[in-house]
């Protein structure tokens, strides 16, 4: 059972705690990126940029911190449809 919670951590070389930070950073810039957008939706002149900068810096913090695997089978399906 312990294993669930460190097996997909350390396939992107991060411990638990790290890997749980990590998410929660990524969740955290998405819900500002998210409520940015609702914003634009209702308020058209304001976050004019918000929620695009939101995807592109997350996208760049993802890629430049990838860790590539040896083994491709170990890669979730999700990692490998960004590619």
């Amino acid at each position: 059972m312990l294993s669930r919670f460190t097996d997909h951590p350390a396939s992107v070389n991060e411990t638990y705690l790290q890997h749980l930070g990590s998410a929660f950073g990524f969740g955290g810039s998405m819900l500002v990126g998210a409520l940015a957008c609702f914003l634009h939706g209702l308020f058209p002149w304001l976050c004019l940029s918000r929620g695009s900068d939101t995807i592109r810096t997350l996208h760049h913090r993802m890629v430049t911190h990838r860790v590539v695997h040896p083994d491709p089978a170990s890669r979730t399906t999700a990692v490998a449809a960004g590619d």
